[in-house]
């Protein structure tokens, strides 16, 4: 997300479009969900996710979990 979008007034569950460095705002919402942990993640909170898995995180534990969940690179 860049600083000229404007979050979103509706509650909810936002579909997010993670890139690199911000992010895209599919279907508004104010809150995505922590793809570890399952905790709920205000949107101007957001500062972990996955470019290549398409997830938020919560946290940077959040983040190393996730990895260490990924198989090796061959």
């Amino acid at each position: 997300m860049n600083r000229f979008e404007r979050f979103p007034e509706p509650h909810g569950e936002a579909e997010v479009r993670y890139l690199d460095g911000e992010f895209r705002i599919l279907r508004p919402g104010s809150f995505v969900r922590c793809a570890v942990t399952g905790q709920i993640i205000p949107l101007d909170e957001l500062r972990y996710w996955s470019v290549d898995l398409q997830e938020a995180y919560a946290s940077p534990e959040a983040v190393l979990t996730r990895v260490r969940e990924q198989p090796p690179v061959r």
